[in-house]
């Protein structure tokens, strides 16, 4: 096992990285408020890993939710069927939440314990690569709205986070390959050495490498707590997350959730903000060609959807939570490692790069 630290100016909190983490109950039962213990997963991962995590909770009041699985039930319905179940156990402040499962369920846990009862403690067990390396760090939670992909939530930090790299051997391929946007994010954003090792570390990756899978996490989690620890809240340098995702999200909505999966909604979105990085002149065709090697090598799409007009991504992307005043604000790359958000866009040259995209 490997230890980060999420160093926040008045707490911190421990991400732990290794095999057979869900079995360690001295990993866990230090940073639950109380006896009351609420596990919520969804119906794919229960079978997996359910009935483990409540052996390792043994003398604890264990109850758990479990939820349908998919991006389409991140809503507010589904939220509320934890707080409902948190009420029915008769839960009070001293319980704690734990999410055990993807992205989505760890999204919409952390948006529940947010809100009940004014805030309760909650733990990150995340067992896709997406959330092992993204979403289960820095405390972003919420849920999607028809109109826009997470625009409801609250920033709500995990006490918390355990990573077990051995849940990745349940993974399907497809999820697998979702989640290394999010790790090629990283080396794009702010290490460009992190970026040369993927290329030559990507077929071991994908075969499940467990040396290299552990790396790739341990490194994707040391950039995003960097990030998070200089600005919690997402009033500057904590955006640059967010390459790739005005483009992406526009893409979920528009296909509807979970018929693309975010990961490879951003993979295409990194793609067309590595183009338009270009097209202003700060990334030479190289630089394009490259990504554009990395991301197939990776599996993930670089295409928009054929349904998908340039209009209708230029309206999505107007629901974008940086939007201010609106005017479209997008993390561009001025250099590998070296990411920006700017204003300053015409539209007319977003228009064009939407027009022209090959779709498929």
């Amino acid at each position: 096992m490997q230890t980060l630290t999420v160093e926040l100016p008045d707490r911190h909190y421990p991400i732990h990285v290794g095999p057979g983490l869900l079995d360690d109950a001295s990993l866990l039962t230090p940073h639950l408020a109380g006896r009351q213990v609420m596990i919520v997963t969804n119906e794919v991962v229960a079978p997996l890993y359910l009935e483990r995590l409540k052996a390792t909770l043994a003398g604890h009041d264990v109850h758990e939710v479990v939820l349908p699985d998919g991006e389409a039930t991140k809503n507010l319905e589904h939220v509320e069927r934890i707080w409902d179940a948190l009420l029915a156990a008769g839960f009070n402040r001293r319980a704690t939440l734990i999410a055990l499962g993807g992205g989505v369920t760890g999204d919409m846990t952390g948006f529940a314990a947010a809100c009940y009862q004014r805030g309760i403690a909650f733990i990150q067990i995340p067992t896709t690569l997406l959330a092992q390396v993204d979403s289960s760090v820095g405390g972003k939670t919420g849920v999607n709205h028809p109109r826009g992909k997470n625009m409801i939530g609250a920033f709500h930090q995990p006490r918390a986070v355990i990573v077990d790299t051995d849940t990745l051997k349940t993974l399907p391929a497809r999820e697998l390959t979702a989640g290394l946007a999010e790790v090629i994010k990283y080396g794009l954003i702010r290490d460009e050495a992190f970026m040369t090792w993927l290329e030559t570390s990507m077929t071991g990756l994908r075969s499940l490498d467990a040396a290299l899978l552990t790396e790739a996490i341990l490194k994707s989690c040391a950039v995003k707590a960097k990030i998070v620890v200089e600005d919690e809240t997402e009033q500057g340098v904590r955006a640059y997350l967010n390459l790739g995702h005005t483009f992406g999200h526009a893409i979920e909505t528009a296909m509807g959730y979970g018929n693309w999966l975010h990961g490879e909604a951003v993979g295409t979105g990194m793609m067309m903000a590595t183009a338009l990085s270009h097209r202003l002149g700060w990334l030479d065709e190289a630089a394009v060609k490259r990504v554009a090697m990395l991301l197939e090598a990776a599996g993930l799409p670089r295409h928009a959807p054929a349904s998908v007009s340039a209009e209708r991504f230029l309206e999505l992307m107007h629901l974008d939570k940086k939007v201010m005043d609106a005017r479209l604000r997008l993390v561009l790359l001025k250099a590998f490692g070296d990411a920006c958000i700017t204003d300053d866009v015409d539209e007319g040259q977003v228009h064009d790069l939407l027009e022209h995209w090959e779709r498929q």
